[in-house]
């Protein structure tokens, strides 16, 4: 069988309630480095959210399980793109 192939994409996190769930969604962020090329982030203080934008290069596989683990995660939303 063959490997599935990688496929260049975006995630974005909305993280509410940061002081709760910050340590958690890097934890996790760092579980799957292998597959984030880059990384931005913004403390959105006036809204009371903080931004987190991902560049990945992953399987569909790989990216349905970190944005499974981080969708889990209470005050925390997330989408993906995949191209």
């Amino acid at each position: 069988m063959e490997p599935r192939p990688k496929r260049m994409g975006t995630i974005s996190i909305i993280i509410e309630k940061r002081e709760a769930q910050a340590k958690r969604v890097n934890d996790l962020l760092s579980e799957h480095a292998d597959i984030i090329l880059a990384r931005m982030g913004l403390p959105f203080k006036e809204r009371g959210v903080s931004v987190i934008a991902l560049i990945i290069e992953a399987t569909t596989d790989e990216v349905g399980a970190l944005t499974g683990k981080l969708g889990r995660l209470k005050h925390v939303r997330v989408k993906s793109s995949i191209i």
